[in-house]
């Protein structure tokens, strides 16, 4: 009798490992680079702070959706595959929601980025810009649920828009900035989870409906579950990329008006909520 591949198999295969190799190379990163910004304890604690909220939201967020695509028939799980059902997805679907944020922040920190929040130009375009485009992502996601082939792409593009289109208006000309951090924070997680995942479906961890898909693929990996990786570790290394500028900036101005004199005219407006 052949033991099939299990969801929680696919977590000691993929995810732990993933968890403890970025780990180790982490510690040799820091040790290398122990004299930055980013790699004192301070700012590891508002980054690591910034991880934790990240993956509480992106449990919170994620749940109802997850469970609403599996009841509705989207994808489900081989036989024997799972320990438990809660609601209506497995243990496993939760923890791997958990997992993901993590193995990518860890991923991002080996990068050394910039903590200023300069205005840069045109802020309010950037900002306009970045709206425009998570609504015509918001969009394409609502017209690709009327049709039973593109539900699957169109219930991720359409889950993904509010979050694509806060990030964007908050911080679009900083992100658009550090485009080079987050192209690479992403991409990488992205392709390792990808494959895992076109493993998993290879084994029968996991099955996709062809009812509610287009059928496209990318190397045999159907191309709403890229797109599903590609959207969440886009949310991750943004989010994380925001959180630290929004604390560094916050920290800086602090102290800053700790400095100022008491009589300083500027220092009592701040303090009292003024401009």
């Amino acid at each position: 009798m052949i033991v099939p591949f299990t969801y929680i198999q696919f977590h000691l295969a993929f995810l732990v490992p993933a968890v403890l190799f970025l780990i180790a190379t982490g510690f040799v990163s820091r040790s290398v680079d122990a004299g930055s910004d980013a790699h004192r304890p301070r700012g590891w604690r508002h980054y690591w702070a910034g991880v934790v909220i990240i993956t509480v939201v992106a449990l919170a967020y994620t749940t109802p959706w997850d469970n609403y695509l599996i009841a509705r028939g989207v994808w489900w799980y081989g036989e024997e595959r799972t320990l438990l059902r809660l609601w209506h997805a497995p243990l496993e679907e939760y923890l791997f929601i958990v997992v993901q944020p993590w193995i990518t922040a860890l991923w991002l920190s080996h990068f050394e980025a910039d903590a200023t929040w300069e205005r840069g130009g045109s802020p309010v375009a950037w900002r306009v810009g970045g709206l425009a485009v998570a609504t015509g992502i918001g969009l394409a996601g609502w017209r690709f649920l009327g049709t039973d082939g593109a539900f699957y792409l169109g219930a991720v593009l359409a889950w993904a828009a509010p979050v694509l289109a806060l990030q964007w208006i908050v911080g679009a000309p900083q992100l658009w900035t550090r485009r080079r951090t987050v192209a690479l924070g992403t991409l990488l997680p992205t392709l390792y989870l990808c494959l895992a995942d076109r493993i998993a479906i290879e084994f029968g961890i996991w099955v996709l409906s062809a009812r509610y898909t287009t059928g496209l693929t990318i190397g045999g990996l159907p191309i709403e579950e890229a797109t599903f990786f590609l959207v969440t570790n886009l949310f991750v290394v943004q989010g994380l990329i925001l959180y630290r500028l929004v604390t560094v900036r916050w920290t800086t101005e602090t102290a800053a008006g700790d400095r100022r004199p008491a009589d300083d005219p500027d220092r009592t407006s701040a303090e009292f909520g003024g401009d």
